[in-house]
Parts: C-alpha cells; structure tokens; sequence
C-alpha cells in the first residue's frame, strides 16, 4: 500500500508537469516530444535509483544516483512553479508559454543554488545553552554535534575528511553523533568512513543510532565504529568530567529505551540525551532530561519540505524548550537524497553550556 501511494504520487506530480510545461506551454512538436520522453523516462527514476543502490557497487550506482536524486529535487521546485504559474494564469492574462519560461526558469535557479549551497560544505553554527544545574567548573563547556552525515552513495572520504579537519580545529571537549553516520553497506563505506578515526576531543567521541543504520546491518557498523575510537551509546549512560551525565538511546524506530539509558545515573548532575528522532522529546520530559540532541529533520532540507516536517517532528531546527528540558535539533552535516540544501544549511554544531 506504502509502495502504491509512493507510485502515485510520483506519477501524478510528474503528470502535472508535463501539464504545466510542456501540454500548456504549446511547444515545438520537436520540444514537446523530447521533453515528454525525458519526463516519462525520469519519473522513476527515485525508486529505480533505490533499487540499484542496494543490487550495484557504490561507483557503478552513483552515477545513476546522482542524476535521480538531483532530478527528484529539481521535480519538487518544477512542481511548486507549476502550481503557482497555473495560478497566476487563472487570475491573470499572462500567456501559459511565457509563464512556464519563467516557471522552468526559476526552478532551475532554485536548484543551482541548492548544488552551490551544499558543494560549499558545512558550516559551523554556534549555540549557547543555560543548564542551571551545570557545575561550575564546567561553565562554557563544549559540545561539538554530527548528526545525518550520510556517507553514503554521493558522500564519501572527502567529505568525511572535511568535517574531520573542521570539528577538530575547534578543539571541543566532547564530539556526539546523533545517528544517520552511514548509508550504505561496511564493505562499500569502510575506506570512505576511515577519516572519522582522525576525530579528536578532550573527552571523547560518542553516538547513536539514527534509523538509516538500521538499513545496512546497524551492529556491524556499530561495531566498526568502536574500532575507529567512537564509543557508542545503546540505551547507556556515561558520566562525563564530572560535569553531566551523558546517555544515549538507540533510535525510536528500533529498541529505545530511556529508562534504561538512566538507569543508575547520579541525581546531582543535568542530563544530557542523545537521540536521532526529535519527537523523542515527549519521553525525555517525562524522564528528567535537561538537554536533549537531535538530528533526523535535515530542517526540512528542502524548503517548502521543512513544512511538512512539522507535521512529524515537534522542531524541525535549532533550540527551543519544552517544559524544563532544552531540545536541540541540527540541520545535519551532510544531505540525503538530492545534492542540495535550499532554505537550510549542513552544519556542525558548537555547542557551549552555561550555568547561567
């Protein structure tokens, strides 16, 4: 059924489209041939490109990947000029063909945009957070967070490298890596991974599982990861510098459990909690936890989709509170599906504490 509503969905978007650009735009027959071909050809392109990630090796898939992924965003902005052209058209005298030159147009700006924004790399984005109850010795404390960094199809050594050099000149006290690390297989993924190892802070570098580990065999590549010198948090706490408490909970998709990951913890301390999904704030109140750090939402990635992200996630990006605990949700470090960020940025985040 899942798969059926999907299909619809694709085929319908892709239908209005053709519409829009193509059947109202009253075309050269030559123009309007081709560019039916290449929308029919391109509609299934998603779902194919899904289907040869898991069945082809990462360097004979990617190709095929990349122009999937990089056409479903350029669907999405092609579909909202449709709907606003079509508008524009119902209330306006402005002739179809003009309004789809300039509705294709746009589109394509958007999604050039979107590339440049996201070949740029992440950025660093700096957060302060109040934790009353922080020891004093641990006043301006450093968290620098990772989260959805996807290494994966179109990401690879490069890219992990970069983040690498980036989260290590900031000299945080502590990494956390909020889930979504990998996508794909180990035997594909392990030398691209490989720089990770480099990752350096006073106390350590910790993380969790995201839902897209769970995808490719989650406890090799959490045993792998172990073995790159990043510790990982299954429904666990640690004590960090005797400053908070530091528990981690695999994602909600799989076996969370945060009564487990407190269990035992010392009273006198905040907590702070690890967890992919943002919406796991509900049960962190619930729990006591003073901060919690999340990912998953990408921000939407691809504005107007942040919108939509709402209607699954309590916060989509950035700080905000919830009773008396902080809810932090990054924007993620790297991308997932299409090559580019519109409206959102990859970042990695500087988190300071404060008492005050």
């Amino acid at each position: 059924m899942r798969l059926l509503i999907a299909i619809t969905i694709l085929a319908s978007g892709h239908y209005y489209i053709w519409l829009r650009f193509v059947a109202a735009a009253e075309l050269p027959t030559a123009v309007h041939t081709i560019a039916t071909i290449a929308i029919a050809l391109l509609a299934p392109s998603l779902p194919l490109a899904s289907f040869y990630l898991r069945r082809l090796p990462r360097t004979k898939a990617m190709p095929y990947v990349w122009l999937a992924y990089t056409w479903f965003g350029f669907a999405v902005y092609l579909l909202c000029a449709a709907a606003v052209t079509h508008l524009v058209c119902a209330v306006a005298e402005v002739d179809p063909r003009s309004a789809a030159i300039v509705g294709v147009a746009a589109a394509a700006a958007t999604v050039i945009y979107g590339l440049v924004h996201v070949a740029r790399g992440p950025f660093v984005r700096r957060q302060r957070i109040v934790l009353p109850t922080l020891p004093a010795a641990a006043d301006g404390y450093t968290i620098v967070q990772l989260t959805d960094v996807h290494i994966g199809p179109l990401l690879g050594e490069a890219f992990a490298a970069d983040v690498v050099a980036k989260v290590n000149a900031l000299a945080p006290d502590l990494i956390v890596i909020t889930g979504d690390l990998v996508d794909g297989h180990l035997h594909e993924l392990r030398r691209h991974i490989e720089p990770m190892r480099g990752l350096r802070a006073r106390d350590g570098v910790y993380a969790v599982t995201g839902n897209h580990e769970y995808h490719w065999d989650a406890n090799a590549w959490l045993e792998h990861l172990r073995s790159l010198g990043i510790r990982t948090l299954r429904n666990q706490h640690v004590t960090i510098h005797d400053a908070f408490e530091l528990a981690g909970v695999d994602d909600s998709t799989a076996t969370e459990d945060i009564p487990a990951a407190l269990a035992g913890k010392n009273a006198a301390l905040p907590v702070i909690l690890l967890a992919h999904h943002p919406r796991v704030i509900t049960r962190a109140v619930a729990a006591g936890v003073d901060l919690q750090l999340s990912g998953h939402t990408h921000g939407g990635q691809l504005l107007p989709l942040g919108w939509l992200s709402r209607l699954f996630d309590p916060h989509v990006s950035g700080l905000a509170r919830f009773g008396t605990t902080w809810l932090y949700v990054s924007e993620g470090t790297g991308f997932w599906g299409p090559p580019m960020r519109v409206g959102t940025s990859s970042e990695i985040a500087l988190l300071t504490l404060a008492r005050a």
